[in-house]
C-alpha cells in the first residue's frame, strides 16, 4: 500500500457539518426510540406474540448482510489479486466493519433488554445459532481490524494477503451464519431451507456493492477527490452480476418450495395472496430492487452515466430492505401450521394470517442504524487515511 497515496479528507465545509448533524440528529432520534420502547415496552411498537422480529430486525439483518458484502473490494484486491482495487481496499474494511456496528447496535436495543446481553455473552447453548453469531460478528471485528492495519501499516504489508484470506472466509462463515437464522428455523414454512445460507451470501455481494458504491461516489465528490470512469465500469459489472444472481437465487428457493407440497400455503400467501406482503416482493423487490437496476447498468445508453450507477445502487438497497421485510416480516406473518393436515382454531389467532403496522420508534430505530454506520465512515475519513487522494483513469484502462 505504500505506492497508493491515501490522504484523510479536510471536512471543513459546511457541507461537511451539515452531514455529520442531520446523522447525529437521526442517532439521537433512534436512541430516544429505544429508550421510549424501554420505558414502555413492546407495546408501543407494531410488534407482539406473533410478530416478534419487526422493524428494527429487517434493519439490523440487512446491514449485517451488508457489512459482509461491503468487503468485496478488499477481497477482490487482496485475495484474488486485482490490484486495480487496492486503493479502495481500506474504504471498503472500514465500511464493514462501520456497517455491522450499526446493524448491532439496532439488534442490541431492540431486544428490549439490552443489559441481558451479558447473559448471551456468557452462557452459550451451541446448538442455538445465536449462540455461534456471538463468535462470528466478534470475530469479523478482530479479522477485518488486524486486515485494516495490515493494508495501512507499512510493518504490515506482509501481512496482507493471510489478512485478506482470513477476512474473506470469515465473511461467508457469518453470512452463512446469518441465513442459517432462517434456515434452521423448520417450524416456519417461509424459511426451513437450506438455500437460504447461500442466497443471503449473494444478497450480501448485491447490497454491500451498491452501498460502497454510493458510499465511494458520495465521499469523492464532498472531497472534491477524482474519480475515474475505468474503475466504476469494473464495479458497475460487478454489480450487474451480483444483481442477476440474487434473482437467480430467489427464482431457485421459490421454485424450489413450490415443488414441495408442505409450503404451498405460504408460497400461495406470498406469491399471489399476501397483499403488501406480495406488493413488497413483486414490485420493491423483483420489479425495483432487481430489474430495474439491472436495466440501468446494462442498456447501452444508460449504463455510462454516473447518475445511472447512482440510481441502480440506491435501488438495490430498496429492493434489499424490501426484501428483509418479506423475508423477516412476511416469514412470521403467515401462521404456524401447528397440525398438518388439519385445521385448528381458538382465540390465539392460530390458522390465521397475522397483520404487522410498523410504529414510528421502531423505524426511528432501524433508521439510526444507517446513520451510525454512515457516522463512522463520514468521521474516520476525516481522522484517518482511508480514501485515495486520486483515482483517475489510467493509461490502458477503458
Amino acid at each position: 500500500m505504500s505506492a497508493i497515496a491515501l490522504r484523510e479528507i479536510e471536512g471543513r465545509s459546511a457541507g461537511y457539518y451539515g452531514l455529520l448533524a442531520g446523522l447525529g440528529l437521526i442517532m439521537l432520534l433512534g436512541l430516544g426510540s429505544a429508550y421510549t420502547m424501554e420505558e414502555h415496552g413492546h407495546v408501543v411498537t407494531g410488534m407482539d406474540n406473533q410478530i416478534v422480529w419487526g422493524m428494527p430486525h429487517v434493519f439490523a439483518v440487512f446491514l449485517i448482510v451488508a457489512a459482509s458484502g461491503a468487503l468485496n473490494v478488499a477481497s477482490i484486491a487482496s485475495v484474488f489479486g486485482k490490484t486495480e482495487y487496492k486503493p479502495l481496499s481500506p474504504l471498503s474494511g472500514l465500511l464493514a466493519l462501520a456497517l455491522l456496528a450499526g446493524g448491532l447496535m439496532v439488534l442490541v436495543l431492540d431486544l428490549g433488554r439490552p443489559d441481558r446481553l451479558v447473559v448471551a455473552m456468557t452462557h452459550y447453548n451451541f446448538k442455538s445459532i445465536f449462540a455461534w453469531n456471538v463468535f462470528l460478528y466478534n470475530g469479523f471485528f478482530v479479522i477485518v481490524g488486524a486486515y485494516l492495519w495490515a493494508m495501512m501499516d507499512y510493518t504490515g504489508t506482509r501481512y496482507v494477503r493471510a489478512a485478506g484470506m482470513a477476512a474473506f472466509l470469515w465473511r461467508l462463515i457469518l453470512t452463512t451464519g446469518t441465513g442459517s437464522i432462517f434456515g434452521f428455523l423448520a417450524a416456519r414454512q417461509a424459511y426451513d431451507s437450506a438455500l437460504l445460507a447461500p442466497m443471503f451470501i449473494v444478497f450480501s455481494l448485491a447490497y454491500g456493492t451498491a452501498i460502497f458504491l454510493l458510499t465511494l461516489i458520495a465521499a469523492c465528490r464532498g472531497a472534491g477527490r477524482e474519480l475515474g470512469d475505468a474503475l466504476l465500469k469494473r464495479l458497475r459489472g460487478l454489480l450487474a452480476v451480483f444483481v442477476a444472481a440474487s434473482l437467480y437465487f430467489v427464482a431457485v428457493f421459490h421454485v424450489t418450495n413450490l415443488y414441495i407440497t408442505q409450503h404451498d400455503g405460504f408460497e400461495r400467501f406470498l406469491l399471489l395472496e399476501g397483499g403488501v406482503h406480495t406488493f413488497l416482493f413483486w414490485t420493491v423487490q423483483v420489479g425495483i430492487g432487481g430489474a430495474a437496476p439491472l436495466v440501468l447498468l446494462l442498456h447501452p445508453a444508460l449504463n455510462a452515466r454516473r447518475g445511472a450507477l447512482v440510481l441502480a445502487s440506491a435501488l438495490v438497497v430498496i429492493g434489499g430492505l424490501a426484501q428483509m421485510y418479506v423475508t423477516i416480516i412476511g416469514g412470521q406473518a403467515y401462521p404456524l401450521v401447528l397440525f398438518p393436515g388439519m385445521q385448528e382454531t381458538s382465540g390465539f389467532y392460530d390458522g390465521q394470517v397475522h397483520g404487522y403496522a410498523p410504529s414510528l420508534p421502531e423505524t426511528m430505530l432501524g433508521l439510526s442504524g444507517i446513520a451510525v454506520a454512515l457516522l463512522i465512515v463520514a468521521v474516520s475519513v476525516k481522522m484517518l487515511r482511508f480514501l485515495p487522494e486520486r483515482l483517475a483513469d489510467t493509461a490502458g484502462e477503458h
